[in-house]
């Protein structure tokens, strides 16, 4: 038997690969298949079984296009109502995978098909859980994802959580291996550990929800306190993951259209798409296709996307590092955003070549900040982190304006007087400046290395937790 996680950094998303005597299950695998079925061959293995452990909102499998790759049979557990052909699984219903057993425990909370994929050794042993989404290190998955108006609270599938919780994954052995659906940095959870592998044992003593003497109302409090409003994206991966979507070779081909800067600009005037840059934030600091939209490819570029750009349909054009093109474009169709119809030939360096308008950010040092907040104290500074970043320690002189509602703070912003952003290290601040530059706001300045600078310096922090209209 062998297990493998096959973790991705910047979704935050744990798939997983096992292989038992020639015999292969990938439990949510990613959109791009290739990587699982080279695997597989090169196990001398066939690929039988490919276990979903719920629909998922902050990604797009690659159930649908494995499945058509290789004849893998797609499980779902109960509840589920895909429009493609799989195999809807039974409480407790059994999967032989060579010596191997893998059992479906149906566990809703999160959503209400969601599943926990128990697997048995050779000798019939509680070997691991697949938790998905019901279990994460430290955290389990948000209960507001999934409700439907006049059917389903977000207090009601919190209820469903905490029986599942109890009844099939607190039961189990303290040895049982949990494999999670996401880490640290996903927005399906609120608190989740960096680890992405723990024992039950361990995660009985640390986990908050899980804790032996919690009640049904203590956990439902606990569990929905503080929750923020999801991603915009999330109901349309849904809808692809239940749905079905384009083959990415599709996709991929449709965006690596290499386009001259004349053509590049007429694309963007006929089509109005999104022009998306996704060099480092230096670069785009220093120059760029003016209202072009920042998000880097090396920083939390999936998430981010998906959170900022509302129409995962819109056309998006791309300024890229020459030879990241075709990644950036997988990257983008993991979330949905499948709509790039080429990109900048050269980069920005032709753009520049062939004369075209440029635009830049200015900014300072941290030192440069400190220097204009001690002349002037009522210089506006405003902090584009999370709010429980801003809760848990900030600038006195700052505002909170985080970045995920940035479209909403768009008033905050003096009309002509110049001011200041910071996040926590520069990439996200870089974002907010784009997102400023492209609404027709440019009298910012961004805070080079952000608040991670900004300690050092001799202004004035305060952890006072502030009143946030933002939480639910």
């Amino acid at each position: 038997m062998n297990i493998e996680q096959i973790y991705t950094g910047c979704l935050a998303q744990g798939a997983y690969y096992i292989e038992s005597q020639g015999e292969v299950a990938v439990i949510d695998p990613l959109r791009e298949v290739k990587p699982y079925i080279e695997r597989a061959e090169a196990d001398n293995a066939k690929i039988k079984y490919i276990f979903e452990t719920h629909f998922h909102a902050d990604f797009v499998s690659g159930h649908v296009t494995l499945a058509k790759e290789t004849g893998a049979s797609i499980i779902y557990g109960p509840n589920a109502n895909p429009t493609f052909d799989a195999v809807i699984a039974k409480d407790n219903q059994e999967f032989k995978l060579g010596a191997i057993t893998i059992k479906a425990l149906h566990t809703p909370g999160h959503t209400m098909e969601s599943t926990t994929y128990l697997l048995l050794d050779e000798n019939g042993k509680n070997h691991a859980i697949f938790s998905g989404d019901t279990l994460f290190l430290g955290d389990v998955g948000r209960p507001d994802l999934a409700q439907k108006a006049k059917e389903l609270t977000q207090e009601d599938l919190a209820g469903y959580l905490y029986d599942s919780l109890r009844e099939k994954i607190m039961p189990l052995a303290d040895d049982v291996i949990v494999y999670p659906a996401h880490g640290a940095g996903s927005a399906c959870g609120k608190n989740m550990m960096k680890e992405t592998v723990d024992t039950l044992g361990n995660q009985k003593k640390v986990n908050y929800a899980l804790r032996a003497d919690m009640t049904k109302e203590e956990f439902i409090k606990e569990v929905t306190d503080g929750l923020l409003p999801p991603p915009s994206y999330f109901p349309l991966n849904v809808k692809m993951n239940k749905e079905g979507y384009d083959d990415i070779d599709d996709v991929i081909e449709r965006g690596t259209q290499a386009l001259t800067p004349d053509a590049f600009e007429t694309a963007a005037n006929k089509t109005g798409a999104v022009i998306l840059d996704v060099r480092n934030q230096a670069s785009f600091a220093e120059g760029h296709i003016p209202r072009s939209i920042f998000i880097g490819i090396d920083g939390g570029f999936a998430p981010w996307v998906g959170a900022l750009i509302a129409d995962t349909a819109q056309p998006i054009l791309l300024v890229a590092e020459e030879g990241r093109e075709e990644e950036t474009i997988t990257r983008l169709s993991r979330v949905g955003f499948d709509g790039t119809i080429g990109y900048l030939k050269g980069g920005f360096k032709a753009w520049e070549a062939a004369g075209k308008q440029t635009d830049y950010v200015k900014s300072v040092t941290a030192t440069e900040l400190e220097a204009t907040v001690l002349a002037d104290k009522n210089t506006p500074v405003f902090d584009v982190r999370k709010p429980g970043e801003f809760e848990a320690e900030h600038l006195e002189v700052a505002s909170s304006t985080p970045l995920d509602f940035i479209n909403k703070h768009l008033s905050d912003f003096p009309d002509t007087e110049e001011f200041y952003i910071h996040c926590a290290g520069g990439y996200r601040s870089m974002i907010a400046a784009s997102i400023l530059k492209s609404r027709g706001i440019h009298n910012l300045v961004d805070v080079q290395g952000g608040y991670k600078a900004l300690k050092e310096t001799n202004l004035k922090t305060t952890n006072f937790v502030c009143p946030s209209t933002l939480k639910k």
